[in-house]
């Protein structure tokens, strides 16, 4: 099983990544919570990577930190949520805030998040609430890059907010106001604003 990479990214896109190790490029699926704290393209980085392997699928999902990688396990552990579905959920809250929902039974918080419904949320916080109370906590992981052009966040923006199952024309709009209001232009900063939007 893989377990670690560390190479040169070569492309990232919100919810997926090239790393190439030695000549060998390796697809690796990743949540926004990762995806915001990572180099350029062409800078050096090492993912935590789960191996999620099926009869007709082998997939690599990656983590900068071992607590995303940690809940991710847990939640796959979960029956009825799968790898996909457990990357949204990382994507749409941070780790912490995500621990301290569960830990306090808060599953109105979660479902906020895209493709969580009421009852999943609530499967959540039950069978999670003793699996995370042993998780490290550690403070957060400072960002990696600048701000990009103002037309690639736009895109980027859509992209991660399709992604995360919003339907385009709200996205569209998310983007919008997020970019007119907000004083700091990073990606991270950026789609916060836009999830504030379509929480409205």
């Amino acid at each position: 099983m893989i377990a670690l990479l560390k190479g040169t990214l070569v492309e990232k896109q919100p919810n997926r990544l090239i790393v190439d190790v030695r000549g060998v490029g390796y697809e690796v699926q990743v949540p926004l919570s990762t995806f915001y704290h990572l180099p350029d393209p062409g800078c050096e980085v090492m993912l935590r990577v789960y191996t999620h392997v099926r009869e007709d699928t082998l997939a690599l999902f990656g983590f900068l930190t071992t607590l995303e990688q940690q809940i991710f396990e847990r939640l796959i552990a979960i029956s009825g949520i799968g790898p996909k579905l457990a990357l949204a959920v990382l994507s749409g809250m941070e780790s912490r805030d995500l621990v301290r929902a569960v830990q306090s039974g808060d599953s109105a918080r979660l479902t906020t998040i895209p493709g969580v419904g009421r009852k999943t949320a609530e499967r959540i916080t039950l069978e999670l609430r003793d699996r995370l109370a042993k998780l490290a906590m550690p403070p957060a992981a400072e960002g990696a890059g600048g701000a990009a052009a103002e037309g690639d966040v736009s895109g980027d923006l859509l992209s991660a907010l399709l992604n995360l199952g919003y339907h385009r024309p709200l996205a569209e709009r998310a983007v919008d106001a997020a970019l007119r209001g907000a004083g700091d232009r990073s990606f991270e900063s950026l789609l916060k604003q836009a999830l504030r939007e379509l929480m409205r």
